[in-house]
């Protein structure tokens, strides 16, 4: 049994006959958040997809100290949730029907409550909630799909670049937003690219290259780390 809110033990994926993780463990506490940062083509979407159970792997993943749920349904029921990269918002529906397919494995009344949260912490979308999801801007695209995947209630919320193609003003808005969910009880793992702007709310943090977890420890440490900030975070 684990300790941990997540442990993932030697997880390895394949496409073909083509390794793309290459036997990646580490874990997370419950109340925290862990960022995974890389370049592009590092494996991180793919450790994000086998973990949340949308690509299958071998090793194993721990989820409350128990083996996750084996569907995607699963682990969502259980408290499990991913907002992946491309957001994968239904752009021809409002912003509230939007919202409420997230909490569509809750009852009716959970939903309405959850919902009135939601709209308390993004105030834009409350503002919008009757407006298309395709017609918002960048911002307000990232706070749906964030505030979706909060309709389930989710204990560990997995994030695929919430920054991706975001004005840097934006950027801050949406990471501060992350970092304050943790105060409310949710967990986050947060695969990001911009490795500053992850490792400055950040507890932990694990670099992947090829595949592979080459360096990982406390956020604050790992941002201060002479070969990191040369490669990834804008030093010298």
């Amino acid at each position: 049994m684990s300790g941990k809110l997540l442990q993932v033990n030697d997880i390895r994926v394949s496409y073909g006959h083509a390794e793309i993780l290459h036997g990646i463990s580490f874990g997370m506490d419950a109340g925290s958040i862990v960022t995974v940062i890389g370049a592009n083509g590092a494996g991180k979407t793919t450790l994000l997809n086998a973990i949340m159970g949308v690509v299958p792997c071998s090793g194993t993943v721990l989820y409350q100290g128990r083996p996750a749920p084996r569907s995607v349904e699963g682990r969502v029921s259980a408290g499990m949730c991913l907002v992946p990269e491309r957001r994968e918002l239904f752009a021809t529906m409002s912003v509230e029907d939007n919202l409420e397919l997230g909490g569509f494995l809750r009852r009716a009344a959970d939903r309405k409550e959850t919902l009135g949260e939601v709209y308390q912490r993004f105030p834009r979308l409350a503002e919008r909630r009757r407006q298309l999801a395709g017609t918002l801007s960048g911002g307000e695209r990232q706070m749906l799909a964030l505030g979706r995947a909060l309709m389930s209630r989710p204990r560990l919320l997995l994030l695929d670049e919430p920054s991706l193609g975001l004005a840097p003003k934006i950027v801050a808005e949406i990471l501060t937003i992350v970092s304050e969910l943790r105060s409310s009880g949710v967990s986050i793992l947060l695969v990001e690219q911009n490795a500053r702007a992850a490792l400055e709310i950040a507890d932990e943090g694990h670099l992947v290259e090829l595949g592979e977890i080459r360096r990982s420890g406390p956020a604050a440490e790992l941002a201060v780390d002479p070969a990191l900030m040369a490669s990834y975070l804008g030093g010298e």
